[in-house]
């Protein structure tokens, strides 16, 4: 029996702080692919292991691993939450660089001067602006910077200095055009992000429904929270409701960033 518990808790944890499905090698992909849905299948199964945990060890530690759980799935959406904040203003950023550096070419500064420039609106440029000093391979190091979530864009802009180089035509022009793209690209994004912003608020007011539903119940005279903190059964059940609420707020923000994503 304490294998078994030591097996469930070793299986709980391990899916709570796994990588993601892209970032690892495994059953979740296929010849480069991979399989919808596999990504959050995790968030469940942490909830079904927690309520095995829950009937083998019983209320009391039950109820813990159960806050636990809740907790890990809370600070895990905060974190999705926060990346997507940190790319969207590192698009913001790229498109900035962009104006700027193309402003700067256009003034008759050097490219180096003008990446001094815009190092101070972005130090995370600063890669790009040591190989132009070194007279180093400047696109490589641009498309280095660009696999940050949000940068993406700075792979135009090294097609772009590639462009301009073997062609000799002015790279502020080329700048240019990518900057208007990117801005067109944002806006796009934003009506995007502006229609799934109703499917997501539904969804988190779906998942908040119980909790009214449970208040309404013991203001009526019912014992609902007794039953799910207190009983083997009610904290097996608060296992398996909790994970499937954030199942589905995980599953609704992926498919809006895949939306996003493929808008971009």
């Amino acid at each position: 029996m304490t294998l078994l518990v030591a097996v469930c808790a070793a299986l709980a944890a391990w899916l709570l702080v796994a990588p993601p499905a892209r970032a690892r090698a495994g059953p979740s992909t296929r010849r480069g692919r991979r399989i919808p849905g596999l990504d959050w299948l995790p968030v469940p199964v942490v909830a079904v292991t927690v309520a095995v945990l829950v009937a083998m060890l019983g209320v009391g530690l039950g109820l813990v691993l159960v806050l636990a759980g809740a907790g890990a799935a809370t600070a895990h959406l905060m974190l999705r939450a926060r990346r997507a904040r940190t790319a969207e203003a590192r698009r913001a950023l790229v498109v900035e660089v962009c104006e700027a550096l193309g402003g700067e070419l256009r003034a008759g500064q050097s490219f180096v001067a003008a990446l001094e420039h815009c190092c101070g609106l972005w130090p995370a440029l600063g890669p790009v602006l040591a190989a132009a000093r070194l007279d180093a391979d400047v696109p490589a190091a641009l498309r280095r910077t660009a696999e940050l979530s949000g940068a993406e864009g700075l792979r135009e802009v090294a097609s772009a200095w590639q462009v301009s180089h073997r062609s000799g035509s002015g790279l502020a022009d080329a700048l240019g055009q990518v900057a208007v793209t990117a801005r067109s690209r944002q806006g796009t994004q934003a009506l995007v992000r502006g229609e799934l912003a109703s499917a997501q608020a539904t969804a988190r007011l779906v998942a908040g429904l119980p909790v009214a539903s449970l208040a309404m119940s013991a203001g009526l005279g019912g014992r609902p929270w007794h039953f799910l903190l207190a009983t083997t059964p009610g904290l097996v059940c608060l296992a398996g409701g909790i994970g499937c609420a954030f199942a589905g707020l995980l599953w609704i923000d992926r498919i809006a960033t895949r939306v996003l994503r493929q808008g971009a």
